[in-house]
């Protein structure tokens, strides 16, 4: 397979850009374009470029949109191009709304490292001792952190409402809401052999104050996912799930520079790129069901010819 990456976008004519870590984001007056590079970021800054990452992002979201519009309305106007979704613009919902299935994680938000450390009440569910890791909770707990361009923050609902962050009454639609997607989401994930351990979803609101499902939904980047082949096993020996992996190129970094401190790091191994290719296009194919077909080649005059009738 043909391994032309897709770096950044400079279009002038689709309106100003803004850079993220993985998306170049063109602002139009009702409308953005959002571009999915392969660009991958991890220690807060880009270690490679995967290629087929972004299509295989932009084309996961694009399908899980399609299949949860029934539960909340979102923000796809159109998928142009693989790389491509024009969303409507909505007022952003300052809030982060992450679910969580099972008590895993080792991060200092996870819920197993506050569970370790003695917490027992999450949300409205509370765990009696001497729970193992990994273990499937009772039900799916509504876990938000505020969405700030510093560092998203663990605040407990009740603080987002009095800092005026979200009133109550939004809130609780939010949580309704990622809390029905969230059920969907693990249930078609089963079909498929998976299992959907934890996401967040970002929401908007319309001009009518609407709630709407914007940015990305259940792609490998926002969300966790095991396969359901041994986790019981895993869970009975203590050991961790076969999840989808792309830990092997952050350790490969970590044991080669220092990631947080070096100015220029060095080149991924190419086989080690190829390899985290291949496990994208992979889950793509196991989430959807669908064979991945990779865009044509190259890229850029690709997205250009597809992008011509959404000019600013």
């Amino acid at each position: 397979m043909n391994m032309e990456v897709l770096r950044e976008t400079n279009f002038d004519f689709i309106g100003e850009k803004k850079t993220g870590k993985v998306r170049d984001i063109y602002i139009q007056p009702d409308r953005l374009v959002l571009i999915t590079t392969d660009r991958h970021s991890s220690f807060d800054r880009v270690i490679a470029h995967i290629p087929w990452k972004g299509q295989v992002l932009n084309e996961i979201s694009a399908w899980w949109f399609e299949a949860t519009k029934d539960i909340v309305p979102n923000h796809v106007l159109a998928v142009p191009d693989p790389n491509v979704t024009v969303g409507k613009k909505m007022k952003v919902v300052p809030v982060e709304a992450v679910m969580r299935g099972y008590l895993t994680g080792v991060t200092d938000t996870a819920i197993w490292t506050r569970y370790s450390g003695g917490m027992r009440t999450f949300g409205d569910l509370t765990l009696p001792d001497g729970l193992k890791k990994n273990t499937k909770l009772p039900q799916p707990v509504f876990d938000p952190t505020t969405k700030e361009d510093t560092h998203d923050r663990a605040i407990s609902t009740d603080q987002m409402i009095e800092e005026g962050l979200i009133t109550a009454k939004l809130l609780a639609k939010v949580k309704d809401t990622a809390t029905k997607l969230f059920l969907r989401g693990q249930d078609i994930a089963a079909r498929q052999g998976l299992i959907l351990v934890d996401t967040k979803y970002e929401f908007g609101t319309d001009e009518n104050g609407e709630l709407v499902l914007i940015d990305e939904i259940h792609t490998p980047d926002s969300s966790r996912y095991w396969q359901m082949e041994g986790y019981e096993a895993s869970l009975e020996n203590g050991t961790e799930p076969k999840s989808f992996d792309k830990e092997f190129l952050r350790l490969w970094f970590k044991e080669n520079c220092d990631p947080y401190k070096d100015a220029t790091l060095p080149d991924a191994p190419p086989e080690l790129v190829e390899e985290l290719s291949r496990r994208y296009i992979q889950m793509y194919e196991q989430i959807t069901g669908e064979t991945f077909v990779p865009g044509e080649l190259p890229v850029i005059p690709r997205m250009e010819r597809n992008l011509k009738e959404y000019a600013a």
